[in-house]
């Protein structure tokens, strides 16, 4: 761990006796995909049907206000095909990272291009819909271990990858990878995105039964890590858990690109990265609504108007972190502090950047871990139940709402894995 990480912690709820059980119960879920025997045409007409968190998220209710246009997100996967139907027309020049044959449109893996449609993809041909059909995409490219292993590659790629998104004009970037080995040129290229106003996702990892240990960069201080919730708004049991974890949004058995054939769809067994796809999305339509905030003051939002359940306002769970998200809450009812333009929610320090046009307020500055309850809390759902056992789902606008947050399985890892 740098000087950096260790003098700046993202502060969370110690583990409630409950939480600490839970965890310790919990099982991974296999990283596999299924490889459905029907034809491509049938899968590609079924696939909207399974992103089941649109309807309860008030996706078309909010594309009545924004669909995230304005807003570029840069994506740093395995490349976007911009060449399917669902991405026509929605993916702008990038970068190719990897120092392999190829561009940043090659996506080696079908990863990158899921990731690319769950946030700004236009669902034609019966393709994913995005959370943010109007936002673009900016493709960057980089290495994973097959690549790695087969090819002469770029060493120094995710923080080459980090500083091109930082230089670009993407408001959000999207990091849905991971590795356990932090380095030093990689944590100074996010502090350099910070520094350029940019705001960083990054999914926190799918090993939680497997060591559970610390992935980057998510766990950076400038990055929000993302946890997966599963279809009750209960933290996903392969989801790692810890201070790293900022907010959870869902993913569990959403689908995506089977390989990069691009011939159908498959169902997958969730993980982080369609969670960090989707809280993305979720951050540019908020942006987009308000074009004049700060990535400082959406993130504030994101986190006010998140979804929590038992747990107190301004408590942190290392399952759910603030909670899952809920752009509705700000896009269709107005609700939300978007807090000091120029104080980090993460870090809780002043960044640079252009500043926006909203007052600090006091909200922003204390947002702190408050109690051991809020793990029992995500743990046992970030919802709760009645005396008769029926089950509360989270609120939102009045209605009952059931989230699931996850990922698809890709390898990125010289020293990287899935996030």
């Amino acid at each position: 761990m740098t000087a950096g990480m260790s003098q700046i912690r993202k502060r969370r709820a110690t583990l409630g006796l409950r939480g600490r059980l839970l965890g310790t119960m919990a099982v991974a879920a296999a990283w596999s995909v299924s490889f459905a025997g029907a034809a491509p045409s049938a899968i590609a007409m079924d696939v909207q049907s399974k992103q089941w968190y649109l309807e309860p998220m008030h996706a078309e209710e909010m594309w009545k206000t924004t669909t995230g246009e304005g807003i570029k997100v840069a994506v740093i996967d395995s490349g976007v095909n911009s060449s399917t139907p669902s991405l026509e027309g929605q993916v702008l020049k990038g970068l190719d990272a990897t120092g392999t044959a190829g561009d940043e449109y090659d996506d080696y893996d079908g990863h990158g291009t899921t990731m690319a449609e769950l946030i700004a993809g236009k669902g034609a041909g019966g393709g994913i819909e995005g959370l943010a059909p109007g936002a673009k995409i900016i493709p960057i490219r980089i290495t994973d271990t097959e690549l790695q292993n087969n090819n002469s590659v770029n060493a120094y790629d995710t923080r080459d990858a980090i500083r091109f998104a930082a230089d670009s004009d993407a408001q959000i970037i999207s990091m849905s990878f991971s590795s356990e080995f932090p380095t030093q040129e990689e944590e100074e290229a996010v502090q350099y995105a910070q520094s350029k106003g940019k705001l960083l996702f990054a999914g926190v990892g799918n090993d939680a039964k497997r060591g559970n240990k610390k992935k980057y960069p998510a766990s950076y201080p400038q990055v929000v890590g993302v946890a997966a919730t599963d279809a009750n708004g209960v933290s996903s049991k392969y989801s790692q858990h810890g201070d790293n974890v900022d907010i959870a949004a869902p993913g569990d058995n959403i689908p995506l690109w089977c390989d990069k054939k691009f011939q159908s769809y498959c169902d997958s067994n969730g993980g982080t990265s369609q969670a960090t796809a989707i809280t993305s999305a979720a951050a540019a339509l908020i942006w987009s609504a308000h074009p004049e905030w700060t990535a400082n003051q959406v993130l504030n939002v994101l986190f006010d108007t998140a979804g929590r359940g038992d747990m107190e306002k301004g408590t942190l769970s290392n399952y759910i972190g603030h909670g899952i998200i809920r752009p509705a809450v700000n896009i269709l009812k107005g609700t939300g502090d978007p807090g000091a333009p120029d104080i980090s929610p993460l870090t809780k320090e002043k960044t640079s950047g252009s500043a926006g046009s909203a007052a600090p307020s006091a909200s922003a500055s204390s947002q702190l871990a408050k109690k051991d309850e809020a793990d029992d809390a995500a743990m046992a759902g970030s919802s709760t139940k009645k005396d008769d056992d029926s089950q509360l789902g989270l609120i939102l606008g009045g209605v009952a709402v059931v989230l699931v947050l996850g990922g698809g399985a890709f390898a990125l890892s010289r020293k990287r894995r899935t996030a």
